[in-house]
């Protein structure tokens, strides 16, 4: 097994024990990325110069003894959605292409001063609205396990990144699903925080009361390692909570013997793949062998998430979109006649076709006549999403669900359909709604070998109770040892 291959803590074990060289990750690194990159396509930018002398810095101090911080030696990938001082941040569209932030996002800022690299920015849809990483202004990603399927999406680009060894942890953003949803087709460990745990200052944002950056790992460890060093209250960002961030490597090693686990009924409906079923009935036998009590648990208003996501998301799309007019940075139309001429052609030809369906439904749900019968109303149905799951934490400790419906599906097999293409997120998007965190992890996979994600969803600030009961799920089940074979690319003319 090769170093890129193994998990970041066990990374950081082995140079804090001298038994490797921060460089030679590093070159390990570079080399799968040299070798797998041009048929998964995963990154936008690769900051190799960069990468290397930062490697070389921490070898230094190595050798000289001097204390080394926690992410020494780990290189991270970030989704072009964070903002990176110095570094190209365009979030998959043509009209912030060589747009160039002058600071970085606090979790940036924390990654650098826990001593991870960052090795460069990652694919996505375009301004995280997407559900496949087809929506991008630069091409598709390709997923690892199947480079004919997609690798989930809006992270696309982080989760594929990550299950090829291209790096050992990746930062997403979740605003329906778009961290759990590529890390279950990618069969990688994603996590969507709280909302207010992790800061989003620097975040350039979709729907403002949804989104969060989490992350994308290789196993739950590597998730908790992460979790203690991005979270906490930011007074950049009025939305953060101050709250203690508790040790979540800690909670991790203790049991789930009496844990009430609750499965809502509602996610199990018609349409569910039944190789996903029939795998998250055998996942739930493991809990139980470990001492949990399950129980059927009723979210009754499950069915009107993703709606009322639909008319949340786009409505605050439509208002935070509304900055992107070519005055005063990224892309700006020539030809143009006057100001009004300038700001249609630029959104226009700057914006790809998902993002401007987005922004007209936005803009039709706040508009005069219409506020009060689609955004009201859909903001009074998400309160309802929210007490339910209140009253179900009320007996359960955590709710376990599919995180998608089903395994990878094919490249632009949904992408005339948009309707259809939303459904992948049925199983993620009420959990946003409600502001709570949750977790996909790897539990089996798809007869064609394609993983198969389970969702693992907790109350407010309850991180330390679901990256426990992955940990301890994670441990009894031997899934995550499979590795992708990625092959050199076939599929030409689905790239184009």
């Amino acid at each position: 097994m090769t170093l890129n291959q193994l998990t970041a803590h066990e990374i950081i074990n082995l140079i804090r024990k001298k038994k490797i060289t921060t460089y030679e990750v590093m070159q390990d690194i570079f080399n799968q990325i040299d070798k797998v990159e041009n048929s998964i396509k995963a990154f936008l930018i690769l900051n190799r110069e960069e990468t290397l002398k930062q490697a070389k810095e921490i070898d230094a101090k190595v050798k000289n003894g001097e204390e080394i911080p926690p992410l020494a030696g780990i290189a991270v990938a970030i989704k072009d959605i964070i903002a990176t001082r110095g570094t190209e941040t365009n979030c998959g569209s043509k009209i912030l292409k060589g747009f160039i932030p002058p600071y970085n996002a606090t979790v940036i800022n924390r990654l650098k001063k826990a001593g991870a690299i960052i090795i460069g920015k990652t694919n996505m849809d375009e301004f995280g609205m997407g559900s496949s990483t087809e929506n991008s202004a630069f091409g598709p990603t390709h997923n690892p396990w199947d480079l004919e399927r997609v690798p989930g999406g809006s992270s696309g680009g982080s989760a594929a990144a990550v299950a090829a060894d291209e790096a050992f942890i990746a930062l997403g953003t979740d605003t329906g699903g778009s961290i759990r949803q590529p890390a279950s087709l990618c069969g990688m460990v994603g996590l969507k925080p709280t909302y207010g745990r992790v800061s989003r200052y620097g975040l350039l944002a979709y729907a403002s009361s949804l989104d969060q950056i989490g992350p994308i790992t290789k196993d739950v460890t590597d998730c908790a390692l992460i979790m203690k060093v991005i979270s906490g209250h930011d007074n950049m960002d009025s939305t953060s909570v101050n709250l203690e961030v508790p040790d979540y490597l800690k909670s991790c090693q203790e049991g789930i013997k009496d844990l009430k686990i609750g499965v809502p009924k509602e996610y199990f409906i018609e349409g569910i793949g039944s190789e996903v079923k029939s795998t998250l009935d055998k996942a739930l036998k493991i809990f139980e062998k470990l001492g949990a009590k399950i129980e059927e648990v009723s979210l009754p208003h499950t069915e009107y998430s993703l709606p009322t996501y639909y008319l949340i998301a786009t409505a605050e799309a439509s208002s935070n979109l509304a900055r992107y007019d070519g005055v005063q940075y990224g892309y700006r139309a020539e030809d143009h006649e006057d100001l009004s001429s300038m700001y249609q052609k630029t959104r226009s030809e700057g914006f790809g076709s998902e993002v401007k369906r987005r922004i007209m439904l936005g803009t039709y749900a706040l508009s005069s006549g219409y506020y009060d019968a689609y955004y009201l109303k859909a903001q009074k149905v998400r309160t309802l999403i929210k007490e339910d799951f209140d009253k179900a934490f009320s007996k359960y400790d955590i709710l376990i669900t599919p995180t998608s419906p089903t395994p990878a599906f094919k490249l632009k097999e949904k992408v005339l359909d948009p309707l259809t293409m939303y459904l992948s997120d049925i199983h993620t998007i009420p959990a946003n709604l409600a502001g709570i965190p949750a977790i996909s992890l790897n539990c089996g996979y798809s007869k064609t070998n394609l993983p198969i994600g389970l969702q693992i969803i907790g109350k407010h600030f309850s991180e330390e109770t679901i990256l426990r009961a992955a940990f301890n799920f994670e441990q009894n089940n031997d899934v995550g040892k499979r590795k992708p074979s990625i092959k050199p690319a076939k599929y030409k003319e689905v790239a184009e």
